[in-house]
């Protein structure tokens, strides 16, 4: 026994399994998670604890028979070409590993290995890169690009003033398209800005409040926008206005995926000490302040589902693919954490932020 590794190396190691593995017990209870699978299900540690894996986890196999057989036998199990679901999200191929852990002992460790992960990850990689070499030359275009532009749009104006008719709304088109383009431009200078927040203590309900007053003047007036707020929240640490940004993206967002026919969007926030945001190494930092935006819209395509927060993903016919990349940049710059649960009728985009120095 003196050769086991120590508890915290085995909690090191736990943390640094690359691949989604769930601890079981033979009944199929879920004992613990490991990072990468809070991850890849999207649902963290505590909400799976003590849970039956066949429960949460919607497999097209009998997970609960295998798991007993492994126990029983003392032998790993392998099931290979299977779907995985959790309910709010589109089915993926899979195969699982079930290994006993110790001797006549009734723990199981399942590894979820995804058929596809290397050519999705290799993908993924080849995608960022070249998102961001294109963001980098749009961001120096930008600026070559907005001077001249600024020369058109106003001597359209200036010939607007001498015409009449049809000419006149050709001109007024002129200067409403080159408006349009300033602010893509614009857009793409704020993804591109690499310098740091300006961080202070900031009521998370004030900068909901300037983002939820400027969108119902404007792109949301046709939303009924609910507040369900936690009046006790403590601040956050973070740049005011960069946060009334992703807020105020978030609310378009939804806005937008509803249509001209409305909906409604609840802005929802509460507190939840328990949140931890862990990494691959073990390490982590605490982030017990939820910010929900959810609609009750279409939800998202499902091609686009998965990658929504990647530069130039847009399931909108003009969009420009920057507004929820830009989001993800500006809380993860914050040391918070965001993510989307999408089914049709509703969608949960959900902003999690660390507390305010005391």
């Amino acid at each position: 026994m003196s050769d086991l590794p120590h508890p915290e190396t085995l909690g090191a190691l736990w943390a640094s399994i690359p691949s989604p593995a769930l601890l079981l017990h033979a009944d199929g209870t879920i004992l613990d998670t490991n990072p990468a699978a809070e991850n890849f299900l999207n649902l963290s540690a505590r909400n799976l604890a003590q849970c039956k894996v066949y429960d949460r986890l919607f497999i097209n196999a009998d997970i609960a028979t295998a798991t007993l057989r492994s126990t029983q036998n003392q032998s790993p199990v392998f099931i290979n070409d299977i779907e995985l679901t959790t309910g709010e999200r589109a089915p993926v191929k899979i195969s699982v590993q079930l290994a006993p852990l110790f001797e006549s002992g009734n723990l199981v460790l399942m590894l979820i290995l995804p058929c596809d992960q290397s050519e999705r990850l290799g993908r993924s990689g080849q995608a960022k890169t070249a998102a961001k070499s294109a963001i980098g030359m749009a961001e120096m275009l930008a600026h070559e690009i907005k001077n001249p532009l600024a020369g058109i749009s106003g001597a359209a104006q200036l010939l607007s003033m001498g015409l009449q008719g049809e000419d006149r709304e050709l001109t007024d088109l002129i200067v409403e398209e080159a408006r349009r383009i300033v602010k893509i431009l614009e857009q793409v200078e704020r993804f591109g800005d690499v310098r740091p927040p300006i961080r202070v203590p900031v009521n998370v309900h004030d900068a909901l409040d300037r983002a939820r007053k400027s969108a119902v003047v404007g792109f949301a007036k046709h939303m009924h926008i609910i507040e369900e707020y936690d009046p006790s929240l403590p601040p956050t640490f973070a740049d005011n206005d960069q946060l009334m940004q992703v807020f105020l993206n978030l609310i378009k967002n939804s806005a937008e995926a509803a249509g001209a026919k409305g909906g409604t969007i609840w802005l929802h926030t509460y507190f939840d000490i328990s949140w931890r945001f862990r990494r691959r190494d073990g390490s982590g930092n605490s982030l017990p302040l939820q910010i929900e935006i959810i609609d009750d819209g279409p939800g998202l395509p499902e091609h686009i589902a998965n990658d929504v927060f990647e530069p130039f993903v847009s399931g909108r016919e003009n969009g420009t693919g920057l507004g929820l990349a830009l989001v993800s940049k500006i809380v993860h710059e914050h040391d918070g954490w965001i993510t989307v649960e999408s089914i049709p009728g509703r969608t949960v985009f959900r902003v999690a932020l660390p507390l305010a120095p005391s």
